[in-house]
């Protein structure tokens, strides 16, 4: 599957296509390059979803939970069409030296909990990523628009 973002102006129409597409898939795992813009459409797919909270970048913090507060509605369409859970982790691994340290924060809690996992830097822990995760991919191209693949 392909979205193209044309420009930050349309990068929430572009979150909910993605969310059409989430089915039963709950560990998604987005690959780009540094300012390639996945902090911005994880951010956009939350604000779709119905997060209430400020979302932010996890790269300090390495994991921020959110939670769904308005989960009637989900881009438009009835959230039980979607079973969209009610939390949200997303997890910025840059700053992980080792994968030690991910088997330190309870790794599998979150990633097998049932809930959406928005994992930033998953080339860092693709050992212990589940075999169902969905790889999504963020390419900046020449016109300055983005392709997300998945």
């Amino acid at each position: 599957m392909e979205i193209k973002i044309q420009d930050i102006e349309h990068i929430r129409e572009a979150a909910r296509e993605f969310i059409k597409h989430i089915g039963d898939h709950r560990v998604f795992a987005f690959y780009g390059k540094m300012g390639a813009g996945k902090t911005t459409f994880v951010k956009a797919i939350c604000e779709e979803l119905g997060v209430e909270d400020v979302i932010t970048s996890p790269t300090f913090a390495i994991i921020n939970n959110y939670e769904l507060r308005n989960t009637n509605d989900v881009a438009g369409i009835r959230n039980s069409e979607f079973g969209i859970p009610k939390d949200i982790f997303h997890f910025d691994f840059y700053r992980i030296k080792k994968l030690e340290e991910v088997y330190d924060m309870g790794y599998e809690d979150y990633f097998y909990s049932g809930a959406l996992c928005f994992i930033e830097w998953p080339e860092l822990i693709e050992d212990v990523l589940p075999d169902d995760a969905v790889r999504v991919n963020i390419e900046e191209q020449p016109d300055g628009s983005r392709l997300v693949t998945f």
